[in-house]
């Protein structure tokens, strides 16, 4: 069974639409795209590139399919091309589509259903890059083993969140934790069984 790792960017308030440019999620009003763009730097490429380099397949939503094929089949092998168009790539879409980006294959249906049904037949690690609605419907199906979060230091009060009403309640474990010069924080968390509760005692 293959291991399911979401990876995204999130401002200090926890908002991940819209950080690669003005255009790339403007669903109800969004003023804010782009905002990632300032707090890019050598290490914060270093970051990414060795995630892709770790993943044996990728799983988009239909709106971040979209722009990663638009942009990655055009990037030379040298600069990473080479890894991301030869992996194998999954679309999680609830109609029918073609898909042309080379190796990439379209899951119809409910995410629920589509991959579990992918985890359960493929191997691996399988990176969730982007794709908010779908990270959704992955969290309310307690389907996330992994998480790799870029927390940029901005806040930007409306958008869409990561942790959206209705996610499964879940424990955590952090497995690392770096920050770039940027100031930008990376940290790794691994999916840790149901939360644990207790009580703060007060003062004696």
């Amino acid at each position: 069974m293959s291991r399911l790792v979401v990876s995204t960017f999130l401002s200090l308030d926890g908002v991940m639409q819209g950080p690669g440019g003005p255009g790339e999620d403007d669903s109800n009003a969004f003023p804010h795209g782009g905002w990632l763009v300032p707090h890019v730097d050598e290490e914060f490429g270093r970051i990414m590139d060795e995630q892709f380099q770790r993943a044996d397949g990728m799983l988009l939503g239909r709106r971040s399919y979209d722009i990663l094929s638009a942009h990655w089949p055009h990037v030379p092998d040298e600069e990473g091309g080479a890894k991301i168009n030869s992996m194998p790539k999954y679309v999680a879409t609830t109609t029918p589509m073609t898909a042309t980006w080379r190796n990439t294959q379209v899951l119809v249906g409910e995410a629920a259903q589509t991959i579990a049904a992918l985890k359960n037949r493929t191997d691996g690690e399988i990176l969730v890059q982007g794709s908010s609605d779908l990270i959704a419907g992955l969290q309310r199906a307690d389907l996330i083993d992994e998480y790799r979060l870029l927390i940029f230091p901005v806040v930007l009060g409306e958008g869409k969140r990561l942790f959206a009403p209705g996610t499964v309640p879940a424990g955590l474990k952090l497995t690392s934790a770096a920050t770039t010069p940027a100031g930008v924080i990376y940290a790794t968390y691994e999916r840790n069984g149901a939360p644990v509760y207790g009580t703060v005692a007060p003062d004696a």
